[in-house]
C-alpha cells in the first residue's frame, strides 16, 4: 500500500510540474500567458501593441505602445474595436467594445522549439466590422510548427476617414496594422518566433489588407510571404475612389449638412462620438464597395501608407515581390444571396445600380450601353429563376473578388513576380444549405478556405461550436487545407517535397490554377471567359482613385 501511494504521488507530481503558464520578458513589462483548455499551446491574450489616439486627434496614426510594471496577466479575450451598429445582434455580450482596442493575441505551441515561422492574421469584415480572434488558429497552432498573431486594429470612419489634413490623413487602420507588424518583428522572438520568417494571411477586408501590405512602401520589411484569402488590393472595395466624396456623404447620413465647408467637415468628424459614427448600415451597398476602406493618400509630411493607385503600383513593378498563395472560393457571391429578393427586380429594373464603383463613363448613355452588355453576359435573356440566381451569384462572385485577384495576378506576373500559387477552393460540403431555386446545387461561400484552415465551422451562416460536429468529408479537408497552408508558411510552397502532385507558379493567362477540393487537380486558366470579359471593360472604363486635394484657404475674420 506504501509503495502504491509514493507512485501515485510521483505521478501527481509529474502531471502537477507540468507549466501552466509561460511568463515572458518585454519592453514593455512582463507578461503571463497560460495554457488552452482544448488544445496543447499557450494563448496571450489582449496585449497592447499601440495605443488608439483619442479625442481630436482619434483618426490619426497609432501612438506607442503602453508600458506596465506589474505582470500583466493576458488573459482577457474579449476587447474589440468600435463597429457598425447594426453588428451588436451578432456580437456576443460578453465582447467589450472600447476605443483604445489595439491588442494582439499571440498563440504558441506547446514546445521547447526556438525560431519557430510566424503567421499574423488579418480579420476581415468590410473595413467597417470584426475583431482579431473572430476565428481563432488555435488547431493551425497545435501543429508544433508555427506561432500565429491575431489582432484588432481600427474599422469603419475610426480607421479609414481620410481628409487628407494632419489630423485626418487617411488609413489609420491600415497604420494600426503595420505598427502591428513592427511589433512582431520587435518581440515575436521572446514567444519563440523568428521574426525574419513572417508570412501575413487575411480574409475578406483581411485579405484586401495583406495585398495592400505587399506593396506598401511602409511595411516593406516586415514579412516574406503572403496569404490573401478572398480579396485583392485592386477590388473597387479595397481602395475609396474619391474619400473627400464619401467624407460628404456619411457626414449626411449623420445629420451634418455644411459638408461644402471644408474646415466646417472636418471640426464635425473630430468632435463626433464615436457611437455616433458606427451608426449607418453600410454592407447593402450595390457598387461592389462597403464605403470606407483604404485610400491614396495626400502628402501632409508623414509617413504614408499608400502614395499611389494600386494598379500603378503593380504595373511600376516597384515593390518587394515574395511567395503568395493567392486565390478565392467558387462561389464568393453566395455572401449576397440575403439581398437576391429584392436586388433581382431591382437589377431588372436598372442594371446600371450595381455597376463596380470602379468603373467610369463619359456620360449615361454609355454607362447604360455598358450596363446592357454586362447584364447580357450573366443574365442573357433567360428568365429562368433558377438560372437567373447562379447568374447573379456569379456577377457579384467576380466584382467583387474573382476579378480583382485575377487582374493583380496578371499585372504582378507580368511585372516580374514568378512565386504566386493560385487557387480556386470549391468543396461545399452536404451540410451546406442547398442554393434557393435549385434542386441540389451547393457551392463555397465567401470566404469558406479560411473557415476550413481556422477554428471555425459554418453551415449555413450558423457556426458551429466544435469540429465534431463536422462531417467526415469536411474533417478530411480541412486536415488537407491546413497541411497546405502550413507547408506555404513554412517554406513558401503549397505542396511538400515528397507529394506526388505538382503545383507550379501561376502565369499571365491565370493558369496553371489548384482547383480545390476533396481531390487537389491542377487545372489550366481560372476562369478565362469571364477573367477576359473584365479585362475589356477595365480596359476602357477604369476609374483610378484620388487623394484628397488639397484643403481650401481657411477664411479669416476681419
Amino acid at each position: 500500500m506504501y509503495r502504491l501511494v509514493i507512485f501515485l504521488f510521483l505521478i501527481l507530481s509529474v502531471v502537477c510540474d507540468e507549466p501552466k503558464s509561460r511568463t515572458v520578458h518585454l519592453s514593455q513589462g512582463i507578461v503571463h500567458g497560460y495554457k488552452d483548455s482544448d488544445e496543447d499551446i499557450f494563448a496571450f491574450y489582449s496585449i497592447p501593441y499601440a495605443t488608439a489616439p483619442t479625442g481630436h486627434e482619434k483618426f490619426k496614426a497609432p501612438l506607442p505602445s503602453p508600458v506596465w510594471s506589474e505582470p500583466f496577466e493576458a488573459v482577457e479575450n474579449n476587447i474589440i474595436c468600435p463597429q457598425v451598429d447594426y453588428m451588436k445582434s451578432f456580437v456576443p455580450k460578453t465582447l467589450n467594445i472600447q476605443e483604445d482596442c489595439l491588442i494582439a493575441n499571440i498563440f504558441v505551441p506547446n514546445t521547447n522549439e526556438k525560431n519557430l515561422p510566424v503567421v499574423v492574421y488579418v480579420h476581415g469584415g468590410a473595413y467597417l466590422m470584426g475583431w482579431g480572434n473572430l476565428f481563432t488558429p488555435k488547431k493551425l497552432v497545435n501543429s508544433k510548427k508555427v506561432i500565429v498573431v491575431t489582432f484588432n486594429y481600427r474599422l469603419g470612419a475610426h480607421g479609414f476617414l481620410c481628409l487628407g489634413t494632419k489630423d485626418v490623413p487617411g488609413n489609420a487602420g491600415m497604420k494600426d496594422q503595420v505598427e502591428l507588424l513592427r511589433w512582431v518583428k520587435k518581440n515575436i522572438a521572446k514567444f519563440g518566433g523568428d521574426p525574419d520568417e513572417v508570412t501575413i494571411a487575411g480574409f475578406s477586408a483581411g485579405s484586401s489588407s495583406v495585398d495592400l501590405l505587399m506593396i506598401s512602401k511602409m511595411a516593406q520589411g516586415l514579412f516574406k510571404r503572403v496569404i490573401p484569402e478572398s480579396g485583392a488590393n485592386t477590388a473597387s472595395f479595397s481602395v475609396q475612389r474619391d474619400p473627400i466624396e464619401n467624407a460628404k456623404k456619411f457626414a449626411k447620413m449623420l445629420n451634418f449638412n455644411d459638408v461644402e465647408d471644408f474646415f466646417a467637415l472636418e471640426s464635425f468628424y473630430k468632435t463626433v462620438s464615436y457611437d455616433e459614427l458606427v451608426a449607418p448600415n453600410l454592407m447593402s451597398r450595390t457598387d461592389s464597395t462597403f464605403f470606407f476602406s483604404p485610400c491614396v493618400e495626400r502628402d501632409v509630411g508623414e509617413e504614408m501608407f499608400l502614395d499611389d493607385d494600386p494598379v500603378n503600383i503593380l504595373k511600376s513593378g516597384n515593390y518587394k515581390k515574395m511567395p503568395m498563395l493567392y486565390g478565392f472560393t467558387e462561389m464568393e457571391g453566395l455572401f449576397r444571396l440575403p439581398l437576391f429578393e429584392v436586388w433581382k427586380d431591382q437589377m431588372k429594373e436598372k442594371f446600371s445600380t450595381f455597376l463596380p464603383a470602379d468603373l467610369q463613363f463619359k456620360d449615361e448613355n454609355e454607362k447604360e450601353e455598358v450596363a446592357k452588355e454586362i447584364q447580357n453576359f450573366y443574365f442573357g435573356s433567360n428568365l429562368e429563376i433558377n438560372k437567373t440566381v447562379l447568374a447573379y451569384i456569379d456577377y457579384f462572385t467576380d466584382t467583387i473578388f474573382a476579378y480583382p485577384t485575377l487582374r493583380s495576378v496578371k499585372l504582378q506576373v507580368e511585372n516580374g513576380n514568378n512565386e504566386i500559387y493560385l487557387y480556386e477552393y470549391s468543396f461545399a460540403s452536404d451540410d451546406n444549405p442547398v442554393i434557393p431555386y435549385t434542386n441540389s446545387v451547393r457551392g463555397a461561400d465567401h470566404c469558406a478556405q479560411t473557415m476550413a484552415v481556422l477554428d471555425v465551422h459554418e453551415i449555413g451562416r450558423e457556426t458551429a461550436k466544435s469540429e465534431e460536429s463536422i462531417s467526415a468529408d469536411y474533417k478530411q479537408m480541412k486536415a488537407t487545407m491546413r497541411e497546405i497552408w502550413l507547408n506555404f508558411m513554412t517554406t513558401g510552397k503549397p505542396l511538400n517535397a515528397n507529394s506526388k502532385l505538382t503545383w507550379p507558379p501561376v502565369g499571365s493567362d491565370w493558369s496553371p490554377h489548384m482547383s480545390i477540393n476533396k481531390v487537389l487537380e491542377l487545372r489550366g486558366s481560372l476562369l478565362k471567359e469571364r477573367a477576359q470579359f473584365w479585362e475589356g471593360i477595365y480596359d476602357k472604363y477604369y476609374r483610378p482613385p484620388i487623394a484628397p486635394s488639397s484643403p481650401p484657404p481657411q477664411k479669416t475674420e476681419l
